[in-house]
């Protein structure tokens, strides 16, 4: 089952996905954007993200 992430954690993922890029990680997907931000909502968008998010006991 693929995990449902609130707006802040989808912001947060992006934020940091964006970091990397920025940073000179090689990009999951074929783009023409250049902006890192814009590269990692295509990414997250996608689905090729290896991020996972923690919640921790509620």
């Amino acid at each position: 089952m693929a995990q449902r992430y609130n707006r802040y954690e989808k912001a947060r993922i992006i934020g940091a996905r964006a970091l990397q890029i920025a940073y000179g990680a090689p990009v999951l997907v074929g783009t023409d954007s250049t902006e890192p931000i814009l590269i990692a909502a295509e990414e997250y968008d996608a689905g090729v993200l290896p991020f996972t998010v923690n919640r921790g006991q509620q």
